[in-house]
């Protein structure tokens, strides 16, 4: 029952205890079916009743989880909270409307729709873009046209080959029939996605067979009659058979011509027809090309069998008279010196032979050489054909010399009589002032005929003759290329090096005869002393002769300077260091004594050794091995070793500390530092074996001068 809001309120009121009186009871707590909704009921409902609420009531539904948008706003708040709790409403469209997909989707319906209204747009679908595309004329479709059945059809599972929607189609076409003519069901190998009606056909792709020419405008029907589009033959003949055999320039069927049409015909035009000669082996250039097929095909004989030229020009080459091809023997073979270009112009590679024409030869006519229309010459060789030249040749003459006659040697083929020899194929080649000789200066009396290429066959009379020096008396060889040249015959030079003594320093400006004396040029020996023996026993500093020196003058002697010379002391037993490199010779080589002097120390020493008295070496008996204490940097600065007793030791400073007798080092005492009164020592050794109180024992025990031992 229903109660205004006023009844509801005077009700509420009645019930309440009056002030003052005693039969109050308490306020019994009202129930709200709505839950924890915390809002005033008059924001909602009005005083006429609960029911119906506001028409537009006080609450923002944007403040919730779920705001209003698109057609929920104009949604009865009833027909989503059909319940009183307003909280016990799901926010995901299943909640409250029902799946007519069947579940295809999923439960997500936003995927597709939108607040604004079921209907869907295409272009919201994407997902659809992945599987299939929606392009062309499937673009402007509506989702029932392929998904038939409205919201409850089939949307996920669809085929998405064109022949499963497109079968109809595929079966009931006529122009051809797809069925009838096998055509496969892969439609969009005709068919776009824009057009179904516009078919266009790869027909390279899918037969094999490319549409060229007048091909591409062909209807489909004029190749494949009668519908017919298995087993249409793919050659030219297959269609153009009747073309064949009607043929009669030439014909084809008499000539026995192969059925491969494209041999001559293109798809472009099937007159005129062309013909690609080099097929058969035999490609039609220069004046070749322009012929009639009859000028060489006669009477239609298109079996020829033979690509020679003589084939065809038989008559030709028999007629031909300059020169007279038949009667000289020449080859058939035209090409050698015809071309196609022009039969007239004839060019010969006379390289073919063996024998190119240059120079002089060049220009000549064929008969000049080949006399009698003598073609069949067998050599190539000059005096075949200048013989008579080399008859008649006085300057010099061949035949009286003997002259090879080998023409080239000498001629050429630019100019016969600027004749050149090139003297270097004899083995001697021709320079300096050989160049501008005539010939008859060398070969007198027109021999031609020399054997040897020395010097001395032509320059006797000058080595007999020379003076500076006499070559004859000093027994010079006759090799005289050893010291002349062909520039200059007074110029010589001569390479003393190559007797085995290099001319170096000072004997590099001296002349021949200062070292050969009375024209002596057949020394023996190049040792120094041969020629300085003078020097050797004149030398007085140091006497060399007195002191034994050897006479191998170049261990102290250079070739640059004689009196400048220099010892290397290390190629002696005893080489020079420190304070030795600085010495005068006489220092140590007293009366020029410079074959007996010891290599000791105290060889030199002696005197330094017998008065030194700190300490006084003889007296304390010191070794006479100077080196031990001594350098050869300086003598006093002496460093003793005393490897066998540790120093310094103890604050000892000087030698006496230890060896307090200056006569004898032999002698040594520890009790001088160490002075231990012999009691308190003797106590603290007992038990020592060997011990005894003196300075002897005390190192024997103490080596190393620590108390410990």
């Amino acid at each position: 029952m229903i109660f205004g809001l006023a009844a509801h309120f005077a009700m509420v009121w009645l019930l309440l205890p009056m002030p003052g009186s005693q039969t109050a009871k308490p306020a019994q707590s009202t129930h709200s079916p709505h839950g924890t909704l915390t809002l005033p009921c008059e924001s909602c409902h009005t005083e006429a009743g609960w029911k119906p609420i506001r028409a537009i009531p006080e609450f923002d539904h944007n403040q919730t989880k779920f705001p209003l948008r698109g057609l929920h706003e104009g949604v009865q708040c009833i027909q989503c909270h059909v319940k009183p709790v307003f909280t016990n409403v799901g926010a995901k469209c299943s909640s409250c409307h029902a799946d007519l997909h069947k579940g295809q989707f999923g439960a997500a319906c936003e995927q597709c729709h939108s607040v604004k209204g079921w209907n869907v747009k295409i272009q919201q679908i994407k997902e659809h873009q992945n599987r299939f595309p929606l392009i062309g004329g499937h673009a402007a479709l509506e989702c029932e046209t392929c998904h038939t059945g409205a919201a409850t059809g089939q949307f996920q599972g669809l085929s998405t080959a064109c022949y499963s929607c497109h079968a109809k189609d595929y079966q009931n076409t006529s122009g051809p029939s797809h069925v009838a003519t096998g055509f496969p069901t892969t439609c969009e190998q005709c068919h776009s996605l824009n057009t179904w009606f516009d078919a266009k056909f790869d027909h390279s792709k899918f037969t094999n067979f490319a549409l060229t020419g007048v091909h591409t405008t062909l209807q489909c029907t004029q190749c494949h009659i009668g519908g017919q589009f298995k087993g249409t033959p793919a050659t030219c003949v297959g269609c153009h058979l009747p073309a064949f055999q009607g043929t009669d320039n030439p014909s084809h069927v008499k000539l026995n011509l192969p059925q491969t049409c494209q041999n001559c015909h293109t798809t472009s035009a099937w007159m005129p027809a062309f013909f690609d000669h080099s097929l058969v082996g035999f490609a039609l250039t220069g004046a070749h090309a322009p012929l009639q097929c009859s000028q060489c095909h006669t009477n239609n004989n298109y079996n020829l069998t033979n690509t020679e030229c003589v084939a065809c020009h038989l008559k030709n080459f028999q007629d031909t008279n300059n020169p007279n091809h038949a009667q000289s023997g020449f080859p058939q073979t035209c090409a050698t010196c015809h071309n196609t270009t022009t039969w007239l112009t004839v060019t010969f590679n006379h390289s073919s032979t063996g024998f190119p024409l240059t120079g002089a030869h060049v220009p000549l006519q064929c008969s000049l050489c080949h006399i009698n229309n003598n073609y069949n010459l067998k050599t190539a060789d000059c005096v075949s054909c200048h013989l008579p030249q080399y008859q008649g040749a006085t300057n010099p003459n061949h035949v009286t010399q003997s002259f090879p006659q080998t023409c080239q040697n000498c001629h050429s083929t630019v100019n016969w009589l600027n004749a050149t020899f090139n003297h270097t194929s004899t083995g001697f080649a021709l320079t300096g002032a050989h160049l501008p000789l005539a010939c008859s200066q060398c070969h007198i009396n027109g021999n031609y005929n020399l054997t040897s290429a020395a010097c001395v066959n032509c320059h006797l009379k000058a080595y007999q003759a020379t003076t500076d020096p006499n070559h004859v008396a000093s027994g010079f060889p006759q090799t005289c290329e050893s010291c002349h040249s062909t520039t200059s015959w007074a110029g010589a030079i001569f390479n003393h090096a190559s007797t085995g003594f290099a001319l170096t320093g000072a004997h590099v400006p001296l002349q021949c005869v200062q070292c050969h004396v009375n024209n002596n040029y057949n020394l023996k020996t190049a040792a120094c002393v041969d020629c300085h023996l003078t020097q050797y026993n004149s030398t007085t500093n140091p006497n060399h002769a007195a002191a034994g020196f050897p006479q191998q003058c170049e261990l102290c002697h250079g070739t640059t300077v004689w009196t400048d010379s220099t010892f290397n002391h290390n190629n002696t037993p005893f080489p020079l260091t420190g304070a030795h490199t600085t010495l005068a010779c006489a220092s140590c080589h007293v009366n020029n004594n410079y074959t007996t002097l010891p290599t000791d120390c105290y060889g030199c020493h002696k005197a330094q050794y017998q008065s030194t008295t700190n300490p006084n070496h003889m007296a304390a008996g010191f070794p006479t091995t100077c080196q031990t204490c001594h350098s050869t940097q300086t003598w006093l600065g002496a460093v003793f070793n005393h490897t066998y007793f540790p120093t310094p030791h103890h604050g000892i400073s000087t030698c006496t500390d230890c060896h307090t007798n200056a006569n004898d080092y032999k002698v040594f005492t520890c009790t001088g530092c160490h002075s231990h009164p012999k009691a308190d020592t003797d106590s603290h050794h007992q038990g020592v074996s060997g011990y005894v109180y003196n300075s002897t024992n005390c190192l024997a025990c103490h080596p190393t001068g620590n108390g410990g031992g």
